[in-house]
């Protein structure tokens, strides 16, 4: 009788195991991208219409891309009040405004578009003119919110574009955690959170960041181990145009010019506590260059940043900001 009981014993731990190690992958198409989320489950529980849901949400919110969302209706001045999603990202962009002396500005929406980098296509040729007359809609502190009431003026173009997505990826994070699950990542094109370890392997969640090749070819930089942090990642050697006389435009706006951002930086990564504080530093330091991006990271010991950059002779070099990867 004790064997059997031995037995019983055995064969419960062992089919607990199992079931504890095994993996749910859901993945497919959203925000122009594509999203991959894996998490534990001790009972296979799927979440894709839950996901779906959440995406569908977001997309009404704060889509500039969908002509009947919330924000697009607030550009046109058809609607002022909006969700508490729209809200989370409002009073996260006017930190990063603040504490990046405006170069994180999601007011910068009707030059992006001029350069036809945006949701919405060009209708006049772009000169220094034009500039000039779009910049006047430039400056997130013009824009005020009054419980879930958006203030802005005639004209001001709002566009989350560079902190929705990591948003999004902090509330599937949230979703799961709620469902008790204690182990995940979940991937919108490249913004990452992470959580626990990966008990398919049981090691941590390895993620890597690509070498910025123009040619459209992949290969990885650096891979390590992400835990219980998350990871946005900017670049400009993907989305760019080039002029009849070959200059190189990247789709980062510079908010005190107009023009695109010069910088010799190519990619920008940046670990955080949640994904929309990691994307929108990563798009602000992608702005602001080497320099600037070295003091905000002092005042800021809680980020850490790895920096792909050109020097002087077109060689790729890369800059290490407060220990990144250290600990994760």
């Amino acid at each position: 009788m004790k064997n059997v009981f031995t037995v019983s014993i055995l064969f419960l731990l062992f089919f607990s195991c199992k079931k504890e190690a095994d993996n749910i992958k859901i993945n497919g198409p959203i925000f122009g991208t594509f999203y991959d989320v894996t998490y534990a489950s001790k009972n296979s529980e799927n979440y894709q219409k839950q996901f779906d849901s959440i995406f569908y949400i977001i997309n009404k919110s704060m889509s500039n891309y969908q002509a009947n969302s919330d924000i697009s209706k607030l550009n046109r001045h058809e609607i002022d009040s909006v969700d508490n999603h729209f809200v989370k990202v409002f009073n996260a962009s006017k930190k990063l405004y603040t504490e990046t002396e405006g170069v994180f500005d999601p007011t910068i929406g009707k030059l992006v578009n001029a350069w036809d980098f945006g949701s919405e296509k060009p209708k006049d040729k772009l000169d220094s003119l034009k500039i000039d007359s779009l910049k006047r809609y430039v400056g997130f502190n013009k824009i005020g919110l009054v419980g879930n009431r958006v203030r802005k003026p005639y004209g001001a173009f709002i566009d989350f574009n560079a902190i929705a997505k990591g948003y999004a990826v902090d509330v599937i994070g949230d979703f799961l955690e709620s469902k008790t699950i204690e182990n995940y990542m979940v991937n919108i094109g490249g913004e990452l959170r992470a959580k626990g370890v990966n008990v398919k392997k049981q090691t941590g969640w390895t993620v890597g960041i690509e070498n910025p090749n123009f040619d459209g070819s992949q290969s990885t930089n650096m891979v390590f181990k992400l835990k219980d942090k998350a990871m946005a990642t900017s670049g400009t050697y993907r989305k760019f145009k080039i002029d009849n006389k070959g200059n190189r435009y990247a789709h980062i706006i510079d908010t005190k010019t107009g023009y695109p951002s010069k910088t010799n930086i190519l990619s920008v990564s940046v670990i955080a506590d949640n994904c929309m504080i990691a994307d929108g530093y990563a798009t602000a330091i992608q702005a602001m260059g080497i320099e600037k991006a070295k003091s905000l990271l002092e005042t800021h010991p809680e980020l850490q940043a790895y920096l792909i950059f050109e020097n002087e002779r077109q060689e790729l070099k890369t800059l290490n900001l407060n220990n990144f990867s250290v600990g994760n």
